[in-house]
């Protein structure tokens, strides 16, 4: 069994005990599920845009530690202030060390659209990322079917959320569906966690042309950004680079002037 197979069977687990300890229609009711989302693609289509998305990542089971001394709502007021187009924050606690608070706690300050990063596997998971004020999920093809991308994507669009698809080889490519808004590409292989960013220079004249582009992982250089922008990205999600940083926004400011 690996990495990704111990992550899905672990939170099949968890999405149970959540179901049962937080019915559907609490979440419904929740002061956060009528809030109207923010549109990541409004921001990365916008003239000027840096296009990062800014993650907050305690931990990871490649790295172990990659960063537990920072509170989340600095982090991520501090990657807006200094031009991420979007965050994300992780919700898996188990494996990644994030929790659902993380990003309750950082919706208040934020006029940027948030990213829940989470292993979606149930569509009860999509409510709860609207309670909790999300923007956008993520939806990994590895972990879905074909018809439940197009389901769960109906459901995030039908509740405001986009979706950001992630796929990691062109295998996936019959998950991508009309009811998707941006398809990205993980340079880490979530099973081995080797990272390659040829991937996703690879598989950019793959995608349909009406998807937001997003590149995912291993990129740590501002060369790359500009390389992936010659190929169509708009979107590139970086977490680790800025997180294991003594002072992450500020390490995301510096690599956005490089850029």
């Amino acid at each position: 069994m690996n990495i990704l197979d111990k992550i899905v069977e672990n939170k099949r687990l968890e999405v149970e005990q959540r179901c049962k300890a937080v019915p559907l229609e609490h979440l419904i009711s929740s002061a956060s599920y009528n809030r109207i989302p923010i549109s990541i693609s409004t921001k990365l289509n916008k003239e000027g845009a840096s296009g990062i998305i800014a993650e907050f990542k305690r931990k990871s089971p490649s790295k172990g530690i990659i960063n537990d001394q920072v509170k989340p709502v600095d982090i991520t007021t501090g990657y807006q202030e200094h031009g991420a187009s979007a965050v994300s924050i992780l919700t898996d606690e188990q494996f990644f060390g994030g929790h659902d608070l993380d990003l309750i706690a950082c919706r208040p300050s934020l006029n940027i659209p948030i990213l829940r990063k989470e292993f979606i596997i149930d569509p009860y998971q999509i409510h709860e990322a609207k309670a909790m004020g999300a923007d956008l999920i993520l939806l990994i093809a590895a972990c879905l079917s074909p018809q439940e991308v197009i389901s769960y994507s109906r459901l995030a669009t039908s509740l405001g959320m986009e979706v950001l698809l992630e796929l990691h080889d062109a295998n996936e490519l019959d998950h991508v569906c009309e009811e998707v808004q941006l398809v990205g590409i993980n340079n880490r292989s979530l099973k081995t966690f080797d990272v390659n960013i040829e991937r996703s220079l690879r598989m950019a004249a793959q995608l349909p042309s009406d998807k937001i582009k997003v590149a995912e992982s291993g990129i740590d250089d501002p060369a790359q950004v500009r390389l992936f922008r010659d190929n169509g990205y708009k979107g590139f999600l970086i977490g680790e680079n800025f997180m294991k940083t003594n002072n992450p926004a500020l390490s995301l400011k510096s690599f956005i002037e490089k850029i």
